[in-house]
């Protein structure tokens, strides 16, 4: 029986226009064609994409590839990641969220028509685990997997993990066919070679297989004839393009030579015109501004109290303005839609961001914010941002000197906690609260603002009790009070959640935006 415990959530140039042996183009589904070899898929996409191997893809671009090649044993239902179902396996846990029994459901195969039995599970997950220098190597760190039978796996914590489910979502941890994975180079002991062969066939037991991948153009995929999922696709072809720019990506789409465009801005979405759909949502990750509560980075002003201070000096209505579509106003360190998030974010309230300048001990000093100058996020531009929070706290008295820099070179800054003011962002890596864990004091993001554990015990209990939860209503309870502590006493001041809008043509339908893997390729049908 499947566990049903709520884990919330919740970039070329113009490229030319490639032909494609064997298909009509974004033409071909509004032509209504039923024949396989008309029916092909073009999506264009700015990539952010390294390899086709599950155990080493972590970026936007290679989830969603990966999630339309490898299942996982547990997905999402369409866009809703509140709620963890089965995928490949159904599961029961104990009491204390320590130990998880996964059973494979069904006689499901992979491509090449043999069985997915325990064994492919196993050396899946210690695959990555046994590669240190694998990118989701993190998100089975301290978890025992072992096969019970043909059809079962045992996972084993020492602390307790309600969000397992959650993670396993992650297309990262995608199941591989072991037997070919190891005649390719694959092993668990971390020697393990077989990225190179991952990088040019499939392994997998997806609706879709590899055909050609290109990091720098494209990939192409072709339909699995062996699936024998619930997500046949009606697409026998799918070409993903790398279009980096947002303008092309609308020109391709509105001439017919795309079917879905993944990155255009709001104001691009907000007239489209007939013909046209688009999916704009808020995506689930938070924009935000942090004090450094360290004396030797920030001096005199290692103080919440000037955080509480701009979190009332600043007018969100007129910062949304520069995210457009989709975008909403954060209501705290948590995003809206994930477990425990607010229902509403602070008002501009000049009186007490007055108060709170005064408790500070704030006599006019300038704060120098640093903030990367060449990364967008969900098409949001950190230079203008930048320029009205200086506006806005300018005319509540408090004086900002704007310090941009490139993001590899801030990036440093930032992690390293030199940074006394910065604005940045963070993006969850499953859709689980417990990635807003890290805010707290003594954690990571707490400690990148200078802000130990001892700067706030109490905030750092409701965290490790969050973190250890085996309840789900407590747990629950615990980051609600974790969002709201962290709203009043935190070094953080949470901006905006950007928007995501995925378009498409009316000619196709699903083309919905996910947190976990951007977008689902298999659920993208012909409309009609």
């Amino acid at each position: 029986m499947s566990s049903r415990r709520t884990t919330s959530v919740l970039a070329i140039g113009a490229v030319a226009l490639l032909a494609l042996a064997g298909c009509t183009g974004g033409n071909s589904a509004n032509n209504g064609n039923s024949s396989d070899s008309a029916q092909s898929l073009v999506i264009d996409t700015a990539f952010s994409i390294e390899t086709t191997d599950p155990g080493h893809t972590y970026d936007p671009t290679g989830n969603m590839i990966a999630k339309a090649m490898y299942e996982t044993l547990v997905d999402f239902d369409g866009s809703d990641v509140s709620t963890p179902q089965p995928g490949l396996a159904s599961w029961t846990q104990n009491d204390a969220a320590t130990e998880f029994t996964f059973t494979l459901e069904g006689d499901r195969v992979f491509s090449d028509g043999s069985p997915i039995e325990a064994k492919d599970v196993v050396f899946s997950l210690q695959r990555i685990q046994g590669m240190a220098e694998a990118k989701p190597n993190f998100l089975l760190g301290g978890i025992t997997i072992a096969e019970v039978d043909d059809k079962t796996i045992s996972f084993t914590s020492a602390t307790p993990l309600l969000q397992l489910p959650a993670i396993l979502a992650n297309p990262a941890l995608g199941i591989v066919n072991s037997d070919v994975v190891k005649e390719n180079g694959g092993n668990t002991d971390g020697s393990d070679s077989a990225q190179k062969y991952l990088d040019g066939a499939s392994a997998g037991s997806g609706p879709f297989v590899l055909d050609t991948l290109d990091l720098s153009s494209q990939v192409v995929l072709t339909r699995n004839d062996a699936y024998n999922g619930d997500e046949k696709s009606d697409f026998s072809r799918v070409v993903v393009r790398n279009v980096t720019e947002s303008a092309t990506q609308l020109a391709n789409l509105k001439g017919g030579d795309s079917m879905v465009a993944m990155d255009l801005n709001g104001d691009q979405v907000s007239g489209l015109g007939d013909g046209l759909t688009v999916d704009s949502v808020p995506s689930g990750q938070t924009i935000f501004l942090l004090l450094n509560q360290s004396p030797a980075v920030a001096g005199d002003l290692a103080n919440v109290k000037l955080a509480e201070a701009i979190r009332y000096a600043l007018d969100y209505d007129k910062l949304l303005e520069l995210a457009g579509a989709g975008a909403k106003q954060a209501t705290g360190v948590i995003p809206l839609g994930f477990e425990g998030a607010l229902e509403s974010g602070v008002s501009q309230d000049l009186a007490k961001s007055k108060a709170a300048l005064a408790e500070a001990g704030y006599t006019g000093q300038t704060l120098r914010l640093q903030f990367p100058n060449d990364y967008p996020v969900g098409g949001v531009e950190f230079t203008p941002l930048a320029e009205r929070v200086q506006s806005q706290l300018k005319d509540a008295g408090i004086t900002v000197e704007l310090a941009p820099a490139p993001f590899a070179t801030e990036l440093d800054a930032y992690v390293g906690g030199t940074e006394g003011f910065g604005l940045w962002f963070w993006g969850p890596d499953y859709a689980d609260s417990a990635n807003f864990l890290p805010f707290g004091p003594g954690l990571k993001v707490g400690l990148r603002s200078g802000w130990t554990a001892e700067a706030n015990p109490t905030i750092a209990k409701i965290a490790a009790d969050a973190a250890s939860a085996t309840d789900p209503t407590a747990r629950t309870a615990a980051f609600s009070d974790f969002a709201e502590a962290m709203q009043t006493e935190g070094p953080f001041v949470p901006l905006i959640i950007p928007g995501r809008n995925i378009a498409s043509a009316n000619a196709v339908t699903g083309a919905v935006y996910n947190s976990v893997w951007e977008m689902d390729i298999a659920e993208i049908a012909p409309a009609g």
